[in-house]
């Protein structure tokens, strides 16, 4: 049976759905192949979305069009944003949710989204023809045509499953492992690694001793992640928190001989950032003991997750080290936590645009590349899935840059520098944070998306309300004054110093003890101005109250960005043969011939190549 479409996605997890939702919407006809359709977007590890740096991504996929922030709103069962206590530029917002619920939301989006076909089938074979894709095999003998193809597989690759000495291959836990389709892809010239990655134990709550645990409440004010849909609907539950100590830590190490991760099992390389239990104790071996977070894994069920106990020892090793906790002394559990191996490309074989650089109009985003967590996979899916719909009429393929997105630093980074462990996304991976903040993704990406077809007329209007809103507060702001012998009183109570002359309300916004709320029970046409807004009021005050209070620190970060950005102007793909420019490191040359750079920012980024090597080139480049 021979089926035909423009867009082929290959897996059915967060990249892939925001990949094929991405594409269908922007009119082209799309198919996702998944192997299960109960288990669309399966949230494979912890319940929750977002949390530092990935929260912003959720909110910029959100701001382009995409889904996940409207899914994760829709099924949160706790909601808390990090990091308040420092400034606006890392604050990121993070949800647990309600993981049956997430993924049937998901199928209501996608069984709702036009152009899109959901094929239940195993891809085995990539059909490649004169160096371009052109569709896949199945493990049914089903072909799939199409003008480009996205892959997204996840973890399913030659996945292989470790608890102790025991592995059985898999893609998750009782779920089977993609046979051949690796190979079916690098005998075309793609190189293919492996990773490793692990998940926790999943406790009955029934069998738990809350009372020695510390409970952990979520917030109750306006944050959400979508800027449009419905506030928080399902009940709102705790998280709690508990430590480990030294009898768990001498349990787990009484083990340890028979962990694959240390009796050369697994070879592959594994998460920094993520690191299991056992690897906590050798990596820190004074520590006498280290955090644990119990969460929900719905609003119904009596699972919950283990944060912070990943492993991959042996079951009884796993359970009677649980038991040695007080709060889980009387512990049951559902499984053990696991670990997995599975293949991925290393993404310098990529253009920015997510397209192979080997097999026109291939497409690789999600763990394939070679990083962690839903959203970095939802971020590059909705990436490739605009990028695969260009493909199919010609076009200028959709990049962002640096400055105007964590999804840009996240591209960027793994094309431009490859990876050696498992990518995950934080603030301090982006040198223009101050730029990229959660509050305002839609006002850097939102028109960009609406243009390309992707972001609804509903979604540009609300952004375009939004925006007015914002301007109508700041604008009263600037032009609003005020006099010592009316504000003082007032001042002096909110803990600020008083007024020796007049000034503008723009400029009291900037004292840390001001804000548009308190400053708004002082000057009521203030408060009529704010509450002039119709929809969400509270979310347009803090953006607009940012703003002002960050004005400087945004304008002088903005310029920062523009120089780069001339840097970014000057296109040298084409233009060099490295190997042969003796003026370069032996070091640079290598570097630049292999990742092949298209701007010579790019290039200053490449490790390896100098700021000297730089400046070589832009001389040659005059010339």
């Amino acid at each position: 049976m021979l089926l035909k479409y423009d867009v082929i996605v290959i897996g059915g997890g967060h990249a892939g759905c925001e990949a094929a939702t991405a594409s269908a919407n922007m009119g082209v006809k799309t198919c996702l192949v998944t192997m299960d359709m109960n288990k669309i977007a399966q949230m494979s590890c912890n319940p929750a979305v977002g949390g530092i740096a990935k929260g912003q991504i959720v909110r910029e996929i959100d701001a382009l069009g995409g889904q996940m922030a409207r899914v994760t709103d829709a099924t949160a069962i706790q909601f808390r944003m990090l990091n308040r206590s420092k400034g606006p530029a890392v604050w990121s917002p993070r949800a647990q949710c309600d993981r049956e619920k997430f993924i049937w939301k998901w199928r209501e989006i996608l069984d709702a989204t036009p152009n899109l076909d959901i094929w239940q089938d195993q891809a085995c074979e990539l059909i490649v023809e004169n160096g371009e894709a052109v569709g896949v095999k199945t493990v049914w003998g089903v072909e799939l045509h199409a003008k480009s193809v996205v892959i997204t597989a996840g973890t399913f690759l030659n996945g292989l499953l470790h608890i102790g000495r025991h592995k059985l291959p898999g893609g998750r836990i009782a779920e089977p492992a993609v046979e051949n389709f690796t190979e079916s892809i690098t005998r075309h010239g793609i190189t293919s690694q492996r990773m490793k990655t692990g998940t926790p134990v999943r406790i009955d709550k029934r069998s738990v001793h809350f009372e020695d645990m510390e409970i952990q409440d979520g917030e109750k004010d306006f944050h959400q992640f979508s800027f449009m849909g419905e506030h928080r609907v399902l009940k709102q539950l705790p998280c709690w928190t508990c430590y480990t100590n030294k009898e768990v830590h001498e349990t787990l190490k009484s083990g340890l001989a028979d962990s694959p991760l240390y009796n050369g099992q697994i070879q592959s390389i594994g998460p920094r950032y993520c690191p299991s239990i056992e690897t906590k104790l050798v990596t820190f071996p004074d520590k006498e003991q280290h955090p644990l977070f119990l969460e929900p894994e719905g609003e119904t069920t009596n699972e919950m997750y283990l944060n912070g106990f990943s492993s991959s020892m042996p079951m009884d090793v796993q359970l009677n080290a649980l038991r040695k906790i007080p709060a889980l002394r009387d512990v049951k559990i559902y499984r053990p936590g696991y670990a997995i191996e599975y293949d991925f490309f290393n993404p310098t074989q990529l253009n920015l645009s997510l397209e192979s650089k080997v097999i026109k109009g291939l497409f690789f985003a999600g763990q394939v590349n070679g990083t962690t967590g839903y959203e970095e996979a939802g971020g590059q899916g909705t990436v490739a899935g605009i990028n695969a719909a260009i493909n199919c009429g010609g076009g200028e393929p959709f990049i962002m840059h640096r400055d105007e997105s964590y999804i840009g630093v996240l591209i960027d980074d793994l094309v431009t520098k490859g990876v050696d462990e498992p990518y995950r996304m934080f603030t301090s991976r982006a040198e223009y944070r101050i730029l990229l903040r959660q509050d305002d993704a839609d006002a850097r990406l939102t028109e960009k998306a609406y243009n390309l077809g992707l972001a609804t007329r509903e979604r540009y209007d609300w952004w375009i309300e939004k925006k007015e809103a914002m301007e109508r507060i700041i604008s009263f702001c600037m032009n609003s004054p005020v006099k010592p012998k009316e504000i003082n009183s007032k001042l002096e109570a909110l803990g600020t110093t008083p007024l020796r002359e007049g000034c503008k309300l723009f400029d009291l916004i900037a004292r840390p003890q001001i804000n548009l709320n308190n400053l708004s029970e002082i000057v009521p046409e203030l408060k009529s101005v704010i509450d002039s807004s119709q929809n969400r009021k509270e979310e347009i005050a803090e953006a607009a109250e940012i703003k002002m209070k960050y004005k400087g620190y945004i304008e002088r970060e903005r310029m920062v960005a523009d120089k780069m950005h001339r840097l970014e102007s000057i296109k040298i793909k084409g233009h060099f043969k490295y190997s042969e420019m003796q003026q370069l490191s032996t070091e640079a040359r290598q570097k630049l011939e292999k990742i092949n750079p298209d701007t010579l920012a790019q290039a200053s980024r490449i490790p390896g190549v100098s700021p000297s090597d730089i400046n070589v080139m832009l001389v040659l480049l005059k010339r």
